[in-house]
This record gives structure tokens, C-alpha cells and sequence, in this order.
């Protein structure tokens, strides 16, 4: 098969790319890199111009006018640019409602001509949509990645801005257009579940797809410090949930000076990311979750003990112990400060989790095997 990918957040499409290629697929993606983590791209409409030192200057003053950001106008450009070659795919899936990440009205225009050229188109549910947005205002879970913003924490605000934007007359067209004109919506994880049960587009989730051929594991036996890493993203901060954990470690350097070393990270690109998260023996990812992201996924398959979305549903779903392959983050400094302190005095739990850990991945998110659930539902479809 022919298959187009359009759009990349957390390295998803490249590792379903990956799965593809093994089972002997032509495989094309297209994305801007996701800013600062700059994923790789096979096309690449990353804005270049106007995040130059001498593109930045208009775009600033733009912005504080217009209220936009030129950059995602450039990625417009730049898609229109290669869209006349992107046609005759057997099938293109489009990371999310936005996969572009351009203007609205540029978005929605460049969305039809991709499915005017093309046969087969599939939408992921994957990070911030119209379908999930509307779904975390109403409240019903017991938490999501709002929960900042419902606290009208002050300095959190400036984060969900975007959230809304799913919610404008402009985009909703995008959404209408995709619903009725897509294949079908696939979910990537649990937490992209609840906004689309009931819903007739829904075609069910597959689970995120992870390269543990590229990845490979580490050892598990622990000597000498336990090292801790936080990796942060100033722009999501507060929807991971980054304060309570700084809180605990603050508090377990001052309990721990001598077993713990703790390693602090904000904004760099993904490859960097990956040497330090090889380096660690836990990792700190998100609080707010209900399943693991793409991070936490490659941390378990690295052999790492993962704090991150492990709640109940996730353990019902893949008939799981608690702690047996992650350890559930909750918005509670003292249950975080409890979890790592155990952790810390029973190191022996730290190579149990981890080699547990990698079993998991290897069973439920081998790249290959998640591919191949890929192409059974687009053919079927």
C-alpha cells in the first residue's frame, strides 16, 4: 500500500511509519517537528522564515496585533506547496483535526484538497481536539489535564488558550468536514476513548505504536544513585501537572541527599530528551492522565520505572496489577512523595517495575504488531 501520514505531536507517525515499512509498505510523512522537539519528517513544512532571527521580528509584531502567529501561516504555505504532489495515497490518516497546525480557513482548504486527491482518509483522536475538549468541559471524569484551568490557577491560563480554539466557529467546520468526510476517527490511547464512545465515527483504539528495536532496553539493576529526571515542556507544564512534581523533589532531595540524583530538563529537543531519559531510573511525565503518552510508552520500553496515566481503567484494560507496570501520578505532592520514597529505600521494586515494564511494551505496543493492527482496520474501512 500507498500510505500518506500527515502530522506529527509525539512521534506516533514516525513509529507507525517504522511498523510500516517492515511489513513492506510505501510510507510518506508529512509534519512541521512539533517546534522544538523537530521529529523527523520525510516532508518537511516546518516554519523556517519566520522563526529566523530576521523573520522573528515581523512575526512578533504580528502577533501582538493580529493575535496569531505567523509560523502557522508559514506552515500553510509550505503545505500548499508539496499538496498537488500528495495525491493517489491508498490511504492518508491525519494525526488530528489540526494536522497542518495553519490558520482555520487555510486548514480546512488544504484538509479538502488532500481529500479530493486521495482515496482512504482516517482521523486519529490524539491530544487536543473539538471532540476532546468538549468532552473535559463537562467535568465528568475525575480528573483530566483542565483541572488547572478549572482551579483558575492564574498562570496556567495562558496555556489552554489554544484548547479553545477547537471550540470556534472556524475550526468546528473542520471538525463537521472531517466527521462527515474521514473514514472513520481511531483513538490512540484511553484517554482519547471516553470523548468518542457513542459516536458513529468512532472505529476504536489502537494502542500507540513504539520502535523497541530503535529504543532497545536498558539494564535494570540499580548501583549507586537512583537517578530521577523531569523532563518539562513550558508550554504544557500545567497540564502535566510539572508543579506537584517538583514539589516531591524538592522534598525527597532534602529526605534522600546521598541515594537520589535528580536531573531537571525544560525545552529541548527529543533526541537530547532520549539521553537523559536512558540515563534515569525513574521518570516523571504527567499527572493527569489516564493511560501513558508516547514519552512515558518509550521510558517502559527502555526498562524505566514510568510515573504517569496508570488509573484504573488502564489496569482493567490490560489486566494489570497496580504498579505492576507503571506507577499511577496523581495531583498529590504527599502520594508522590510516599510512591518514590519506597521506591528509593527498595531499589529491588525499581528492577521489578522496569523489567515488568518492558514485557508490557513488548506485548501490547510493538511497533510491527500495532502496524499491522493499523492496516487490518483501514482495509476493513
Amino acid at each position: 500500500m500507498k500510505i500518506l501520514l500527515v502530522g506529527e505531536f509525539s512521534r506516533l507517525h514516525n513509529s507507525l511509519k517504522e511498523g510500516l515499512l517492515v511489513l513492506g509498505h510505501e510510507v510518506i510523512l508529512v509534519n512541521n517537528g512539533d517546534g522544538f522537539k523537530n521529529y523527523p519528517a520525510d516532508i518537511s513544512i516546518r516554519a523556517a522564515f519566520f522563526k529566523s532571527k530576521l523573520g522573528n521580528i515581523p512575526r512578533q509584531i504580528w502577533a501582538r496585533i493580529f493575535k496569531y502567529d505567523l509560523a502557522l501561516l508559514e506552515h500553510g504555505i509550505r503545505f500548499w506547496w508539496v499538496s498537488k504532489k500528495l495525491k493517489n495515497f491508498d490511504v492518508v490518516q491525519l494525526i488530528n483535526e489540526s494536522p497542518i497546525q495553519t490558520v482555520s480557513k487555510l486548514e480546512l482548504f488544504l484538509l479538502k484538497r488532500i481529500f479530493n486527491q486521495n482515496n482512504k482518509i482516517f482521523l486519529m483522536c490524539c491530544g487536543i481536539d473539538y471532540m476532546t475538549v468538549s468532552h473535559m468541559l463537562k467535568q465528568k471524569d475525575k480528573y483530566s489535564v483542565m483541572n488547572p484551568y478549572f482551579e483558575s490557577i492564574p498562570e496556567a491560563k495562558k496555556q489552554y488558550d489554544y484548547y479553545f480554539d477547537f471550540l470556534t466557529k472556524s475550526h468546528q467546520k473542520i471538525h463537521q468536514f472531517l466527521y462527515k468526510n474521514s473514514s472513520g476517527v481511531i483513538a490512540s490511547d484511553l484517554d482519547y476513548v471516553a470523548p468518542l464512545v457513542g459516536n458513529e465515527n468512532y472505529l476504536g483504539m489502537i494502542a500507540n505504536p513504539i520502535n523497541i528495536d530503535k529504543i532497545g532496553s536498558s539494564d535494570t539493576t540499580i548501583s549507586g544513585k537512583i537517578s530521577i529526571f523531569l523532563g518539562i515542556n513550558s508550554g504544557n507544564s500545567y497540564t502535566k501537572g510539572v508543579s506537584f512534581f517538583e514539589k516531591a523533589l524538592v522534598i525527597l532531595q532534602e529526605k534522600y541527599p546521598n541515594l537520589i540524583e535528580v536531573k531537571i530538563t525544560t525545552d529541548i529537543p527529543y533526541t537530547e530528551y532520549q539521553k537523559h531519559f536512558e540515563n534515569a531510573h525513574i521518570i516523571l511525565d504527567q499527572v493527569y492522565g489516564f493511560d501513558q503518552g508516547f514519552n512515558a510508552l518509550e521510558a517502559m520500553a527502555n526498562g524505566k520505572v514510568v510515573f504517569t496515566g496508570a488509573e484504573t481503567e488502564f489496569l482493567n484494560h490490560y489486566n494489570l496489577q497496580e504498579d505492576e507496570v507503571a506507577i499511577n501520578a496523581l495531583p498529590d505532592v504527599d502520594y508522590l512523595v510516599d510512591k518514590l520514597s519506597f521506591l528509593i529505600e527498595n531499589p529491588s521494586e525499581i528492577s521489578r517495575i522496569g523489567q515488568n515494564a518492558i514485557q508490557f511494551i513488548h506485548k501490547e505496543h510493538h511497533y510491527v504488531t500495532q502496524a499491522q493492527k493499523y492496516l487490518t482496520l483501514w482495509k476493513s474501512n
